[in-house]
């Protein structure tokens, strides 16, 4: 499904090159849930920003599903993006005036869909991360689970093959971060692909694969 070949990633700060990545290889089949781990500025965040197709590379082949998006336009990109992947983040990102039915639709508004089927698979989601009774609440109105819940119901509006969760229980407690877990180990086992950047050996247990990542290379 995945499959990166000497991936580099390289940033001009003022005077100075920042080599990120310096040749990663990396494939991830179809159904795997893996954690990539490493320490701070290891190009964990860089490597995850290529995988979700938010950003390119400087050199190096990335082939998602036999597509070859190396050199794609931001335009393509995003399409990219609509389609195949859905992304969690440490902080939610949700919009703090607006109910959870219209956090999770909203990607689906950018696919196309019309408003009556936008709020049934925005209902449905919500569903599916067990916040049926919370569609109309907005985020002040629900803990931090319960955010992180309906940052996962928005992923996965859209349908997509692959989840990229970035540091997905940082700012949560071990329990709701133990709950928020399962939920991933449950999308798993649909058949979903789980990405998960995590600094957290707890949080890497519980995926099927842990890759190193260290000086922008894989150990």
């Amino acid at each position: 499904m995945i499959e990166l070949s000497s991936i580099t990633k390289s940033y001009e700060m003022g005077t100075q090159t920042v080599h990120a990545l310096r040749g990663v290889d990396l494939n991830i089949t179809e159904g795997e849930m893996v954690a990539i781990m490493g320490p701070s500025g290891s190009g964990k965040s860089t490597l995850m920003n290529i995988i979700g197709a938010l950003d390119l590379p400087t050199s190096g082949a990335y082939v998602l599903d036999d597509i070859d998006v190396s050199h794609m336009s931001d335009d393509q990109l995003a399409r990219i993006r609509n389609q195949k992947i859905g992304f969690v983040f440490q902080q939610f990102n949700l919009l703090p005036r607006t109910s959870a039915l219209k956090q999770v639709a909203l990607p689906l508004m950018y696919a196309g869909y019309g408003r009556g089927e936008r709020n049934e698979r925005a209902k449905a989601a919500l569903e599916g991360v067990g916040l049926g009774d919370r569609i109309d609440h907005r985020p002040d109105e629900l803990s931090g689970g319960q955010q992180q819940r309906v940052a996962i119901a928005r992923a996965l509006a859209t349908e997509p093959s692959i989840i990229l969760a970035d540091e997905p229980t940082g700012a949560l407690d071990s329990q709701t971060g133990d709950e928020i877990l399962s939920i991933f180990e449950q999308l798993n086992e649909q058949g979903i692909t789980i990405i998960m950047v995590t600094h957290e050996s707890e949080v890497a247990e519980r995926a099927k694969r842990t890759i190193w990542l260290r000086d922008g290379l894989i150990q």
